[in-house]
């Protein structure tokens, strides 16, 4: 078999060093462990690479990152931008994730591409901004994002600081499986890159200047100097990247009572405090919780390893803490931006907000209320920052503000991928203002839903690993497409959305148009109710997850309607695999 193969290259062949080789030889007996470790490569996505640590052709090591840098290499080349310089590279806790930065600048090197690494793990977002500040070609950030630390990951980063997307993405990804072979791989030592002028430190110069553009995003710092000594902040990085920044930026907007987390304080590539180093579970925030409680604070929040999530924590009606969803920080967040900028008279006629296809509709009602246009985008930060290059270029629409569901945010366009560290100090900026109104961020939130009425969104996942994980997933689809539900919770089914056929179809008149978007595997449903759902493989996990949606006038029955729909669909796709 060729997996059997391909192991008995990697043992035999000198490339590879004996680190390497003595870890593949304690596997020799395990025929399933060889053959998930080779049965494929490590599949440069859209995104870049992502996969456990270890040794194999399915593995994230310093071999997979090479090949995959040299396919960069080969891109970044045929394609020069007049005035770019280079590649930047960032870094987060994660196991290996320094010497995944060094082996790619080293080949970047190696291809005469020179490189500006930054010198001590830094935020995703930093990287973005770093791409813009230095005018590099490019940027690649090594982090597994909030995946659990047996994980790393490789993302590549455009000359305009967002992630690569069509038809960019499709074309490295043919340069990155044309190397066929590791020996193909162009690689300088250090000493020789740092003499040749290739090699290149970043520090904090950059810092500066990051931290400097997040201050400038704030819209009301007489709130913020009123509010400061009475509102108290408890904040975890999560052994994450946000630390450093997180706390400096807001001590220097004026926030004066932000209590760290001890225990998760500190850079720790195995996230010993946690199972899942990710803001949208719950259970990451039970020692913020605890010193919360002791020092009777107003929020919690917390950023993931690489601090381009953000999760936040509120008092409710009882005084226990909750945790607030993507959606809810998002429209947070949106109504505070565009209101105050509406009192202070600087809301753009021309103003844009942009989300995603699976976050709350709440956001269209607030898009109404202010007069501002609404974009809804493909799932995925990058779409978004896509959305702010194009507006740069046109002159169309001024950005004010971009979120989406799985609690990523962006106000500002000194980065273009989600920024939990503007993120933090926006909630904080709120959070102040609301205080200040006599209200808690709770509060707030109702009154919200009062006002636009009562949404509710949810997500359940189903998970297939292995090498029949992704057969299963694509059944599952094509079972929707093909054969779709036609009612659900006694309302018909009155749209579909197919974004891989980009097309729209009216079930009630039987007409079908076009969607605009790229071409995506996601279907979307929408009853005639207005409640909707909306099935997509995850592009980072062997997943397949399913989105809902409701509006009522009432919380009770929102939430009602909701656990209806999500319980009926899921009971759907579980009969259908039966």
């Amino acid at each position: 078999m060729l997996y059997k193969k391909k192991y008995q290259e990697w043992i035999q062949n000198p490339y590879f060093n004996e680190e390497t080789k003595q870890e593949l030889l304690k596997i020799q007996d395990n025929e399933k462990e060889i053959e998930d470790r080779f049965y494929k490569d490590l599949e440069f996505g859209t995104g870049g690479l992502r996969g456990i640590i270890g040794a194999g052709t399915n593995r994230m090591n310093r071999y997979t990152v090479r090949k995959a840098t040299q396919g960069l290499a080969n891109y970044i080349l045929k394609h020069q931008e007049k005035g770019k310089k280079g590649v930047a590279i960032a870094y987060d806790s994660r196991h290996m994730s320094t010497e995944f930065a060094k082996e790619a600048a080293l080949v970047l090197n190696g291809n005469n591409i020179p490189t500006y690494i930054f010198e001590s793990l830094r935020p995703t977002p930093e990287l973005s901004f770093a791409v813009r500040e230095l005018q590099c070609i490019a940027g690649i950030m090594i982090t597994a994002s909030h995946n659990p630390s047996e994980y790393n990951g490789y993302k590549v980063y455009s000359s305009d600081g967002g992630q690569i997307t069509p038809p960019k993405d499709i074309e490295i990804i043919h340069e990155v499986n044309q190397v066929q072979n590791y020996q193909q791989v162009k690689r300088m030592n250090k000493n020789e890159a740092v003499e040749a002028g290739y090699y290149h430190i970043i520090g904090e110069e950059i810092d500066r200047k990051y931290v400097d553009a997040i201050k400038e995003q704030c819209i009301l710092p007489d709130q913020i100097e009123k509010g400061s000594q009475d509102l108290k902040i408890v904040y975890t990085p999560l052994h994450g990247t946000g630390n450093i920044p997180v706390r400096q930026a807001l001590q220097e907007v004026g926030f004066k009572n932000v209590w760290v987390v001890p225990e998760q304080e500190k850079p720790d590539p195995n996230f010993s405090t946690v199972s899942y180093p990710n803001p949208e579970d719950p259970k990451a925030f039970t020692y913020a919780i605890a010193l919360a409680k002791e020092k009777k604070a107003d929020l919690i929040i917390g950023t993931d390893p690489d601090a381009d999530r953000v999760g936040v924590l509120v008092k409710d009606s009882s005084g226990e803490y909750i945790v607030l969803t993507g959606n809810m920080t998002g429209i947070l967040l949106m109504d505070y931006i565009l209101g105050q900028r509406k009192k202070l008279g600087i809301l753009p006629e021309n103003g844009a907000v942009i989300t995603t296809i699976v976050s709350t509709k709440m956001s269209k009602a607030i898009a109404e209320y202010y007069n501002i246009t609404l974009f809804e985008v493909l799932t995925g930060f990058k779409f978004i920052g896509e959305k702010i290059k194009e507006f740069e270029k046109t002159g169309e629409y001024t950005y004010l503000f971009g979120f989406e569901e799985s609690y990523g945010y962006l106000a500002g366009t000194h980065a273009r991928d989600k920024d939990a560290v503007v993120s933090t100090v926006l909630v904080c900026e709120l959070a102040a203002y609301y205080k200040n109104q006599g209200m808690t961020l709770y509060e707030a939130l109702q009154a919200l839903y009062k006002k636009y009425g009562y949404y509710r969104e949810t997500l359940s996942s189903m998970t297939f690993k292995g090498i029949k994980g992704m057969e299963q997933i694509q059944t599952i689809l094509e079972s929707l497409r093909n054969q779709p539900p036609l009612s659900v919770i006694e309302k018909e089914v009155v749209e579909i959305r197919d974004y891989q056929a980009q097309s729209i179809h009216n079930l009630k008149t039987d007409k079908k148009t076009s969607i605009t978007l790229p071409s995506s595997n996601v279907l979307y449903f929408v009853l005639e109710d207005g409640s909707w759902f909306c099935a997509r493989p995850s592009g980072t996990e062997p997943k397949i997850k399913f989105y809902f949606g409701v509006r009522e006038k009432e919380e009770k029955m929102a939430d009602h309607k909701l656990q209806l729909l999500s319980q009926a669909v899921i009971e759907y796709i579980q009969q259908m695999l039966s």
